[in-house]
């Protein structure tokens, strides 16, 4: 399909395109535009049909939108726009410079004008958002006959038409029916009757990840949205939590990863970008390893009298680093998914301490077998009989450290949770930075006590 669609595009054979084209789904084509010039891409969006031409520009990234934009007459851009959903809008417009976006609500009439306006001005991070108010409404003395008759009159312009949503005369919401229980019930049946009044909804205010949340909980393909008097003002579908969920998931790695979030995809961002998303994270933990320096350098002198548990250094910090990576990837991903909550701290601690002592002693056996194995008897690189001692701190050291690790790992993303910070900054390599300099503490306060130096 991507050769042929190149061929028909070298070749100016654009009948034969538009035909090809027609038969893909919007989301394939805007892939196959990606690797196309900006001279056929405005001329391949052209020869598209109007309402698969506005489904496609929705999926292309926001610099091919910005692009056809410019290049539109106001009659095509008009032509668009009226075919996308208003949360669409909303989401171009949003991303677009201000020229373009003032360009965009000029073709718009006053009614759609005023309504984006208002989406626009609800916080980025609420329900509000990500809504759409284009939905089915209907009123409960309605019948199931009248019901269908709303559906098709105004289903076209709706996001969708399956669950529709039942109000008063203040658009107070009072329940939900589908299109199944109208399929299924009597033409003459009133939906008072048959609508479900229990009602999974947000507020036009809450979180947009907690909202996401609901559809994975409840399986939604769509969620209402009141204002504060419970007036119906818009919904959330589930393309839109989808969304949410990928953005959000997205931002949490690279702040696991110490990069600040981007939102434009890899070979999409520049070389200067992805270096001032990086370099702020890497010169914090760079100064931070100052702190393990320094440590080093207190206990210079007495690890000159035992020069082997230099050696031991890399393997005790990188294996405290990871136990504690270990448990805050674990922990973030249950805050992520509401199963932990700050109550439940004891909880985590009290778990984490019995996985970390199970891991400790293992590792401190096999550390233990592999220094008489491999150091002793095949690298002849370690005397056990001469250097107990010193292998004695190591093992202690390992048992410490990873019960301390995993202490650290668990507790602080509940703990900046509770403090109204994102879990995810402190996953590695932020932790372990932290425990590095715990373990080099235990480590060498280990080393004066049990070789009394």
């Amino acid at each position: 399909m991507e050769k042929e669609f190149f061929e028909l595009i070298n070749g100016k054979k654009y009948t034969k395109l538009k035909r090809l084209l027609s038969e893909m789904n919007p989301a394939d084509i805007a892939v196959l535009l990606e690797g196309v010039e900006s001279k056929e891409l405005i001329v391949i969006f052209r020869i598209l049909p109007k309402e698969l031409a506005a489904e496609v520009f929705v999926e292309i990234e926001s610099d091919m939108q910005q692009l056809l934009i410019e290049a539109f007459s106001d009659a095509e851009l008009r032509e668009v726009l009226d075919e996308l959903f208003m949360d669409d809008t909303v989401d171009i417009i949003d991303e677009m410079p201000a020229n373009v976006a003032k360009r965009i609500l000029k073709q718009t009439d006053a009614a759609t004008r005023q309504m984006i306006n208002k989406l626009l001005a609800y916080p980025d991070d609420s329900a509000g958002s990500i809504m759409t108010t284009e939905y089915i409404d209907l009123k409960k003395d309605m019948t199931v006959d009248n019901a269908i008759d709303r559906i098709r009159a105004i289903g076209m312009d709706s996001e969708t038409i399956y669950t529709c949503y039942v109000i008063d005369k203040s658009r107070r919401l009072l329940g939900i029916v589908t299109v199944r229980d109208l399929l299924l019930n009597q033409k003459d049946e009133i939906i008072a009757n048959i609508m479900e009044e229990n009602i999974i909804f947000a507020n036009t205010l809450d979180d947009k990840e907690e909202v996401a949340g609901l559809f994975e909980r409840y399986d939604l393909m769509a969620l209402p949205v009141v204002d504060t008097e419970n007036r119906l003002v818009g919904i959330v579908t589930v393309d839109d939590a989808i969304d949410v969920i990928q953005e959000a998931a997205t931002e949490d790695i690279d702040k696991m990863a110490a990069i600040l979030p981007s939102d434009k995809a890899y070979f999409k961002t520049g070389i200067f970008s992805t270096f001032k998303a990086r370099i702020p994270w890497l010169l914090l933990l760079m100064l931070s390893a100052t702190v393990t320096g320094a440590i080093i350098s207190s206990f210079e002198e007495k690890l000159t009298v035992f020069p082997a548990l230099i050696a031991f250094i890399p393997m005790l910090m990188g294996t405290a680093g990871n136990c504690g990576s270990q448990s805050s990837v674990t922990v973030i991903r249950g805050i992520s998914l509401g199963d932990i909550e700050f109550k439940d701290i004891f909880r985590v601690l009290w778990k984490e301490f019995r996985v970390a002592f199970i891991c400790s002693v293992t590792l401190a056996a096999v550390n233990f077998i592999k220094l008489l194995l491999v150091d002793h008897l095949l690298l002849k690189s370690f005397d056990i009989g001469h250097q107990i001692a010193e292998i004695s701190v190591v093992c202690l050291t390992l048992l410490f450290t990873v019960i301390v690790a995993k202490f650290v790992g668990s507790a602080l993303p509940v703990l900046a949770k509770r403090l109204g910070f994102d879990p995810a900054v402190m996953a590695s390599p932020f932790i372990t930075t932290i425990v590095d300099a715990i373990t080099l503490v235990i480590y060498f306060a280990t080393a004066v006590m049990l070789l009394k130096i």
